[in-house]
């Protein structure tokens, strides 16, 4: 029976489960670090949008076995999560359940849809669904919704579409261990919860490339996340109207996963969050500066600040061997989070963004990729990754209290950028 969404445009057909092709070995396990632990509140969608239809019937689709066999591959995504009897600490039990598989469809065509949907709205096409605070032992962790994790999920689906083609820096410990600290304690404190909003800024390799020579006698080293990091946080400082504060901050998650020994397909978080402070952001017309400020903050961030993050996380166990309770990373301070690791793979991508690489046939390429964080709540979050145009060209998905999201919709500086805007719901008829 279909099960019509709050958005009549959107419907779900059918759900099955897709399994391995091939069997795990019997009492296989996948342990978490202490960073999957603290990262528990929050969940990655990532939504691929094609021009062309990639498939027919997926029960009978030849992608369904190349998903079998792809599974095979990657046993924790095909397992389930549950509690060690030893400690009671969380863990997958790699049973070969399989992962759930949902057909849905949209009423309307893909211009259309990009052009009119907003966040709330696109979030009907991904699986939203919260582990059960009981038994887990039926819940998928991984689900994909056919239609229309960060990294794990995208090695996972381009590793699927391969089958179907058959083709160190000075280390201040101390301010980083009081930043994870401040951060965990903050979760004791109820949040005031407000409606949040997400929009989607596409910029162009030509627009970016001028912005990085405009600010080059500030910063000539400066990077699109650089700028784009700087000219949103500055502007939202704006919106804000934190007068009463001296300065203002903003976390910034980058991934290490290229700085690190670790292989391509590394099953796991590489994230790394810091905080950098600046005074009087809300004065700030010329955001060279802030550019200056951020470029400085990440490029002096070593393996070492990396491994002593890690090193904090798993140091967090109570007793019994359990970790401590998982927190928000993703706020409460305004967060923004850098995708630059996305952006080139030599000799794997072919110096393509790796999330557009995910052709299955006549190379038809995503003609734009969504992400969306789950339980972001607090100040916000600011996505900057790459565009499918390629080179200097970025899209910024943020996150906001939906009044402040839509002032920033307005806002004069980025608008002189002349962003197109994607899921943003502001071409509603």
């Amino acid at each position: 029976m279909m099960k019509q969404n709050q958005s009549n445009r959107v419907a779900v057909r059918s759900k099955l489960t897709a399994v391995s092709s091939r069997p795990v070995n019997p009492g296989t396990i996948h342990s978490f670090t202490g960073l999957d632990h603290a990262m528990a509140l929050h969940s990655v969608h990532v939504i691929f949008y094609y021009k062309e239809k990639l498939f027919s019937y997926f029960d009978l689709d030849p992608f369904r076995v190349c998903l079998s066999e792809t599974l095979s591959l990657y046993p924790p995504v095909t397992g389930r999560i549950v509690r060690r009897e030893v400690d009671g600490e969380w863990e997958v039990k790699c049973n070969d359940a399989g992962v759930r598989v949902v057909k849905a469809t949209v009423a309307t065509t893909l211009d259309e849809w990009l052009a009119t949907a907003d966040g709330a709205e696109e979030r009907l096409l991904t699986a939203w669904d919260d582990m059960p605070h009981g038994d887990s032992s039926l819940w998928s962790p991984y689900r994909i919704q056919v239609r229309t994790p960060i990294r794990p999920a995208l090695s996972l689906f381009n590793e699927t579409e391969k089958a179907y083609r058959k083709k160190t820096v000075y280390l201040n410990t101390k301010s980083l261990r009081a930043y994870y600290e401040a951060k965990s304690m903050a979760a004791q404190t109820p949040l005031v919860l407000k409606k949040m909003g997400t929009a989607t800024f596409k910029f162009s390799n030509e627009v970016i490339k001028q912005s990085l020579l405009e600010i080059h006698q500030t910063c000539p080293v400066a990077t699109p996340f650089d700028l784009l990091a700087a000219l949103f946080w500055a502007r939202i400082a704006r919106l804000k109207h934190l007068k009463s504060e001296s300065k203002h901050s903003l976390s910034i998650c980058v991934d290490f996963r290229k700085k690190l020994p670790l292989s391509y397909g590394h099953y796991g978080n590489a994230l790394h969050f810091s905080l950098i402070s600046l005074p009087d952001m809300e004065e700030k017309d010329d955001f060279g500066d802030v550019a200056r400020a951020v470029h400085r903050h990440v490029s002096s961030q070593g393996e070492g600040e990396f491994w002593f993050a890690l090193d904090w996380f798993e140091s967090r166990k109570e007793e019994g061997g359990q970790f401590g309770a998982s927190f928000r990373m993703y706020g409460p301070e305004l967060t923004c989070m850098s995708m630059e690791h996305m952006v080139d793979f030599p000799g794997i991508t072919g110096n393509k963004p790796l999330m557009y690489t995910a052709v299955f046939d006549k190379e038809n390429r995503p003609v734009h990729v969504s992400y969306h964080v789950g339980n972001v709540e607090g100040e916000g979050l600011i996505m900057v990754m790459p565009s499918p145009e390629g080179g200097l060209a970025r899209m910024v998905t943020v996150t906001l209290p939906k009044e402040e999201l839509e002032q920033l919709c307005q806002d004069e500086a980025i608008s002189s950028l002349n962003p197109i805007m994607v899921i943003s719901g502001t071409r509603r008829a």
